[in-house]
């Protein structure tokens, strides 16, 4: 059935901009939502998703209350939720293989067993802008043409991206809104930015710098954050990228300036961990993660990075 906004269906292919001028309500949630002062969200009840990643969970979660990611600059973050049972999926997608990670965004909502019940599909497309190689505009495309695809009826209700969250400063253009977050219980979305992006913000970076598919990465059953096993090839040309200047690497990376610091920390993690399988994974087996009740647990890894939001769930991950 066919991508819907108030109950008509999509006419495709179409730019984000005429989309939204051919419904206003579309363009008024774009505008309040533009209007938003952006949210610092704590660490406590929130899974930081990053880029290539996704997560789902529902209202009865005892554990994650918040879904997030930040960053975005031709990328797009998506939320996907059921009315009816509240399921809700964010993932950070970056064009790598949009028609593939479709499927995986709604598998991901309809492997909640009660995802038949009264209700209905709802998607929320934010970020992008108009860069000068259209990447976000290929992804915009990509998007909107796969979610028409579907078989289900999916109800367009935010489209804020590229030219919709576009912003000019002396003759360049930026995002307008970088990061948002949603509340599974709510069903808000509004603009935020992270602190804390982890468990293992590093080595989730590493596993999408060199190339890593979409992957889920939290089971809602278990209310458990599940990393790895990971592996990767040597990082090309890692010692070039560690000696370029920002400029470069914001040109190359598609980054925004204040992520620079976080792509050469990767870079650098990379470099330190040019085969990952048995340094980082002991045994190949993942490492699992449960949110702690007031979101300040410790955990004890055999990696110098510390992160006092998780706690590690020793000798129950799999392979």
């Amino acid at each position: 059935m066919p991508l819907l906004v108030d109950g008509r269906r999509v006419r495709l292919p179409q730019s984000a901009g005429d989309l939204v001028r051919a419904h206003p309500l579309l363009e008024e949630r774009a505008r309040l939502l533009r209007g938003q002062s952006v949210q610092q969200v704590g660490p406590q009840g929130l899974l930081y998703v990053q880029q290539r990643e996704l997560a789902v969970t529902s209202p009865k979660d005892g554990s994650i209350s918040i879904l997030g990611s930040d960053d975005a600059t031709t990328c797009h973050i998506v939320v996907l939720r059921h009315t009816g049972n509240g399921a809700t999926c964010l993932t950070h997608c970056d064009g790598s293989d949009t028609k593939a990670e479709v499927p995986l965004i709604m598998n991901a909502i309809k492997s909640f067993s009660d995802h038949t019940q009264c209700g209905r599909l709802e998607v929320h497309l934010v970020g992008g802008f108009n860069d000068d190689r259209q990447l976000s505009q290929k992804l915009t495309h990509q998007l909107l043409s796969e979610f028409d695809r579907q078989e289900d009826d999916i109800h367009l209700v935010t489209l804020c991206v590229t030219e919709l969250n576009d912003r000019e400063e002396n003759e360049s253009h930026f995002p307008i809104i970088y990061g948002i977050a949603v509340s599974i219980k709510t069903a808000e979305i509004y603009r935020a930015s992270f602190q804390d992006r982890g468990p293992e913000e590093e080595l989730r970076a590493a596993r999408a710098l060199t190339g890593g598919p979409m992957i889920s990465i939290y089971d809602a059953k278990t209310e458990q954050l599940r990393i790895g096993p990971y592996s990767w090839t040597p990082f090309p040309h890692v010692d070039f990228w560690l000696q370029q200047d920002d400029k470069q690497i914001l040109e190359n990376l598609s980054t925004p300036p204040h992520f620079v610091e976080h792509i050469r920390s990767t870079l650098m993690f990379l470099k330190k961990h040019p085969s990952p399988a048995n340094t980082l994974f002991p045994g190949n087996k993942a490492l699992l993660y449960k949110k702690n009740e007031d979101g300040y647990g410790k955990r004890s890894l055999p990696q110098e990075a510390k992160n006092r939001n998780y706690q590690r769930n020793s000798g129950i991950a799999g392979s």
